[in-house]
C-alpha cells in the first residue's frame, strides 16, 4: 500500500472511529438530561437561556442547532412546564423572545452542576492539553466543510 493509500484509510477510520464516539457521547448525554424531566431539545434550549439570557426565538434553533419546525414545539413544552415564557419587547414588537422564568433558574441551578460533571467524567482522563487539541482540530475541519459548502 502506498502513503496516499494509507492515510486514506487512515482517514476513514478516523472518520468511522469519530462518528462512534460521536454516538456514544450523545447517547450518554441524552440519557443523563432525560434524569431531569427534559428532553435533549428543551434541556439546551433551558441551558442556553440560563447561560445567555433572553433570546430571539427566531435564533435560537440555529444556537442549538434544532429545525426551525421544532422551535414551537420545545418553547410550546417548555412553558407548558413554566420553565420559560415568551416575552415581546417594545423596541420591536416583531420580534419574540424566549426568557428562562424563576422556576427554569431554579431547575438549572440544581441540575446544571450535576451535567456539567456528567460531562466532565467523559474526558476526565484527557489533558487540558489534549482537550484543546481536540477542539482546535474539530474546529478546524468544521470551518473546512462549511467552506466547502459555500
Amino acid at each position: 500500500m502506498s502513503r496516499e493509500e494509507d492515510l486514506d484509510a487512515l482517514s476513514l477510520k478516523l472518520f468511522v472511529i469519530l462518528s462512534r464516539a460521536y454516538r456514544s457521547i450523545s447517547d450518554y448525554v441524552s440519557e443523563d438530561m432525560k434524569r431531569y424531566g427534559l428532553n435533549p431539545s428543551e434541556f439546551m434550549v433551558l441551558e442556553l437561556l440560563y447561560h445567555k439570557g433572553d433570546q430571539p426565538i427566531q435564533k435560537i434553533g440555529k444556537k442549538v442547532l434544532l429545525a426551525s419546525g421544532s422551535m414551537t414545539y420545545v418553547i410550546d413544552k417548555l412553558e407548558a412546564k413554566r420553565l420559560l415564557k415568551r416575552k415581546l419587547y417594545p423596541e420591536d414588537r416583531r420580534v419574540v423572545y424566549a426568557a428562562i422564568t424563576a422556576e427554569g433558574k431554579k431547575l438549572m441551578d440544581e441540575i446544571f452542576p450535576q451535567h456539567r460533571a456528567a460531562i466532565e467524567t467523559l474526558f476526565e482522563e484527557w489533558t487540558s492539553e489534549q482537550k484543546e487539541a481536540v477542539i482546535e482540530l474539530l474546529k478546524r475541519t468544521g470551518r473546512k466543510v462549511l467552506d466547502r459548502k459555500q
